[in-house]
């Protein structure tokens, strides 16, 4: 299926890992122009160099600056950076993000700040620095990359939980105020999915055990296809939203989870 988006210019943050590699990746095969950002310069140009052998090294249009997603004024260098660039910005992917495992009693006060920051935040100011660039777009996407736990929360993920319920109202909000404009906003929910976070998680809570096992065990008690899901599983979706096979969907919440979850 030819998703028609050879003319169209992508930002995605948290780009050089994981989930954001996997949709920049997408974008990319696509015939998008990708602009992504992360923390992690170096990161950034292995990732670029990844991309561009996976493209089969065939010339892409891709860019990249390192950018913190919590420093407002990083943000809006990194959104007026691909800009420029890209000459505009039709599509956004709010990619960036972290799990910080905790429940409420061992969560301070910095956890949770940090950890607003990187998610609600985030999502705030980079829709806020591309507005202006998306109003100029004959086709404006923003995909924000959320949680499954924003509505089927887990204590064990308690700051998680809370903070991807608000970026959950945030793109509802947004996709309601922002519709009339032409501006389709929605929501990927994602759960089990192996990503670099996925493996911290495991380092951390069983160093011992084989990935395979841990992995295995999670997702035998929580999610009815019975395995993590793959980065690409994602990717997919994403470059969906933004292709005009989805013109009339905005306000969705859409989860990639392998059934994982009991609300409706």
């Amino acid at each position: 299926m030819d998703l028609g988006l050879s003319d169209r210019r992508a930002i995605v943050t948290g780009g050089s890992k994981g989930l954001g590699e996997a949709i920049a990746a997408e974008l990319l095969a696509e015939g998008a122009a990708v602009f992504t950002c992360s923390r992690n310069a170096a990161e950034l140009d292995a990732t670029a160099a990844r991309l561009r052998k996976r493209a089969g090294g065939t010339a892409v249009s891709l860019g990249a600056m390192a950018c913190d997603v919590t420093d407002p004024d990083q943000v809006r260098a990194f959104v007026a950076a691909a800009a420029e660039q890209l000459g505009g910005i039709d599509i956004l992917v709010n990619n960036a993000g972290g799990a910080r495992p905790g429940q409420f009693g061992t969560l301070t006060d910095d956890d949770w700040q940090a950890d607003i920051e990187v998610k609600l935040f985030s999502q705030i100011r980079c829709i806020r620095a591309a507005l202006p660039q998306l109003r100029r777009s004959t086709a404006p996407r923003i995909i924000n990359i959320n949680a499954l736990y924003g509505h089927y929360p887990d204590p064990a993920f308690l700051a998680s939980s809370v903070n991807r319920a608000s970026c959950l109202s945030l793109s509802k909000a947004l996709a309601i105020e922002l519709g009339h404009e032409g501006i389709l906003v929605n929501s990927v929910n994602v759960g089990f999915v192996e990503t670099p976070q996925w493996q911290n998680i495991h380092r951390r809570r069983a160093p011992d055990m084989p990935a395979e096992d841990f992995f295995g065990q999670l997702a035998s008690a929580e999610v009815p296809l019975g395995r993590f899901g793959q980065p690409d599983e994602v990717a997919g979706l994403v470059a969906f939203l933004a292709s005009d096979r989805a013109s009339y969907i905005a306000g969705a919440s859409i989860d990639v989870g392998g059934g994982m979850g009991k609300n409706l």
